[in-house]
């Protein structure tokens, strides 16, 4: 295959987890005993830019619709993650009732309801018809459509040009990101500042989270990588901050390259963690070669430790139908005789079932009346808002697990 960034051909292998279900895509009850369709999910590394993809098996649109389960505003994590954004970006870049702000992926409108109490003006585009209903339920105007190059060029020739682009954990789930970058660069002011959030690909390799990889997320990045695609598009990564969310990631500040006046324009930041990634070989292919290794020995942990509680007739439940938790199960091959259930909050999933594992997805309290001997939290980082919500199940001696980025039982 051939990099979807620079057009390199691309010949190894970073990473192979064989054919599965696209993870987010639950199984409807009349539809259980229907095949499923399975595809390739395989990790490619471009050898001259160092992107890390995988090649595009299921378009967006057969990903991003009407039945889409992913809603924002189910974590309290996350509404507290947005609303604290919200007042720093608004205070660091003076945003006021005349700015304009745009997010990308805008899902339920966890985020942007913020400036809509604030009142700035602001415009979620999210193509997920079901998701953006829950967000026009909450006041925030939102365009159901798929952002691109020719949508910015639109605003822009309106004059609808923004202040601040909103762009969190969705850069990897845009299959072409030339296209995406240059309506970034058409839709932002002269002045503007563009915020990107995405899970870092340092932290991804270091500490093993292979989770995080599957259909949606065309694509993995590092600082450097980034650093060079921004580039190209005449957009330079000013500032950049370290964030505990996904198990480490990034948020990166953009501007015109032309607002970039000299060296001293870019934060130390940026240099600090760039010295990180190649001190450490994020620009060689070595550095990605432990990736299917260290997924192997945890899933050998997984199944090890799991068969040895099912032999002993322990009771085991998931919480979480997570898409990173299916990439988990799936390339574990952990199904229904292992786990009995996952529990889940948000409405949308309860009743349905996991992906090709075909675990039931059932309701929270759940819990209280099966009483489970050990509970797996698969959206592992989350682990900290889950504990919390679980300490009741220390009553009748429950043990919390997680399997990423190591085996831990509490």
């Amino acid at each position: 295959m051939k990099c979807k960034f620079c057009n390199t051909e691309i010949e190894n292998i970073t990473f192979d987890l064989g054919n599965t279900a696209p993870s987010n895509s639950l199984i409807f009850p009349d539809n259980l005993f229907s095949s499923e369709v399975a595809y390739p999910l395989t990790l490619y590394t471009c050898p001259k830019c160092f992107l890390v993809q995988i090649e595009e098996q299921v378009n967006g649109e057969e990903i991003f619709n009407e039945n889409y389960v992913y809603f924002s505003s189910a974590s309290k994590y996350w509404l507290a993650h947005a609303k604290k954004y919200c007042k720093e970006i608004t205070n660091k870049l003076s945003l006021n009732n005349n700015s304009f702000v745009v997010e990308i992926a805008s899902n339920d409108g966890y985020l942007l309801q913020n400036f809509v109490n604030s009142n700035i003006k602001c415009l979620g585009i999210e193509p997920t018809q079901n998701t953006a209903n829950e967000a026009m339920l909450k006041g925030v105007p939102t365009l159901v459509n798929f952002f691109t190059e020719s949508l910015a060029e639109q605003f822009a020739q309106d004059n609808e040009r923004a202040d601040l682009i909103i762009a969190n954990n969705v850069l990897a789930h845009v299959p072409d990101i030339n296209d995406f970058v240059s309506g970034f660069k058409k839709l932002l002011k002269e002045e503007g500042t563009i915020t990107v959030e995405f899970p870092h690909l340092f932290e991804l390799v270091k500490h093993n989270e292979f989770d995080t990889i599957y259909h949606e997320h065309y694509f993995y990045f590092s600082l450097y990588t980034l650093n060079i695609i921004f580039n190209k598009h005449d957009l330079s990564i000013y500032d950049v901050e370290e964030l505990e969310t996904h198990g480490g990631s990034l948020r990166i500040y953009i501007t015109h390259k032309g607002n970039i006046i000299d060296s001293n324009s870019i934060k130390n930041n940026v240099k600090r963690i760039l010295n990180k990634e190649l001190k450490s070989n994020v620009n060689t292919l070595d550095f990605y070669s432990s990736i299917q290794s260290n997924a192997f020995k945890i899933k050998l942990e997984a199944l090890n430790y799991l068969v040895k509680q099912k032999i002993n007739n322990k009771k085991i439940i998931a919480f979480g139908a997570a898409a990173k938790g299916n990439t988990f199960l799936n390339y574990s091959g952990i199904k229904k005789d292992i786990i009995d259930f996952v529990v889940d909050e948000t409405p949308y999933k309860i009743g349905k079932y996991m992906p090709q594992s075909k675990i039931p997805i059932l309701s929270f309290d759940k819990i209280m009346t099966e009483k489970p001997d050990i509970i797996i939290i698969l959206p592992w980082n989350h682990k900290k808002e889950i504990v919390e919500k679980l300490e009741f199940t220390k009553e009748w001696g429950a043990k919390i697990v997680t399997f990423i980025p190591k085996l831990e039982v509490s």
